[in-house]
């Protein structure tokens, strides 16, 4: 009996702790999804769990890059959250196949809400052009509480793989594949294509002949089943009267 309470308070303590590793990892802001495309443009939500029981974050910062800043950048309102986009000059212009930049918006901050405790929020921005001479872009950022405490997650990820003890939200950036399979806003293009789309007159009248068809393939069916419905009484009649009477 002795060593059974020994192998569950063994297998409980394991289970706490693995727990009590993992929650960290979870409680931190992060950037989702967490890839975009190359030279394309992009839709992010940067989530922001609160991890205190004791006070509720009231603000959230998030630095853009400048060594690699986007040309475009804009920010879905949020019910309950003032919202401030800080567009400075960068300290060097950056070139970029889409000519020289020299201001872009570097800093965008959330505040007036409140993220309760067990609670988290996610707040959204639009931004592109992705660099294409890179494979990820860091945004650092900053967590307020009610309390007055501050909590920086900026740090980058480590060259071995293991995780930081304030993580920095991370964009990877991955070679274009063709589709918005990373939720991209399109780029407007004033010289882009119009969609291929069949047009609702030619799809309405598409469907009845679909269902002419449709219908007679039914009757055909129909028909084939009466033929041989027909053709197996007829047999049953003919050996009824071929049958010997008695």
């Amino acid at each position: 009996m002795s060593v059974l309470r020994r192998v569950i308070a063994v297998t409980a303590g394991a289970t706490a702790l693995t727990f009590g590793l993992a929650l960290p990892a979870l409680a931190h802001v992060t950037i989702n999804p967490g890839s975009a495309e190359k030279g394309g443009f992009t839709k992010v939500a940067f989530r922001v769990p609160n991890e205190r029981d004791d006070a509720s974050t009231t603000k959230i910062e998030v630095s853009l890059p400048v060594d690699h800043p986007l040309p475009f950048v804009s920010v879905r309102p949020v019910p309950g959250w003032d919202v401030k986009v800080t567009e400075s000059k960068l300290p060097a212009p950056v070139q970029s196949k889409y000519g020289e930049i020299t201001e872009a918006v570097t800093k965008i901050t959330w505040s007036g809400g409140k993220v309760e405790p067990g609670q988290f929020q996610e707040f959204e921005v639009s931004m592109g052009f992705m660099p294409d001479n890179v494979d990820q872009l860091v945004f650092p950022a900053t967590q307020t509480y009610s309390s007055g405490e501050v909590v920086k997650w900026a740090d980058e990820p480590k060259a071995d793989g293991s995780e930081a003890e304030h993580p920095a939200p991370v964009l990877k950036l991955v070679a274009p594949t063709g589709d918005d399979s990373h939720g991209a806003a399109a780029a407007p293009s004033p010289t882009a294509a119009a969609p291929s789309v069949v047009p609702v007159a030619n799809a309405a009248e598409a469907a009845p002949a679909s269902a002419a068809t449709s219908d007679g393939t039914a009757r055909l069916i129909g028909g084939i089943g009466v033929a041989v419905g027909v053709i197996g009484v007829g047999v049953a009649v003919v050996a009824l009267r071929r049958r010997p009477t008695a």
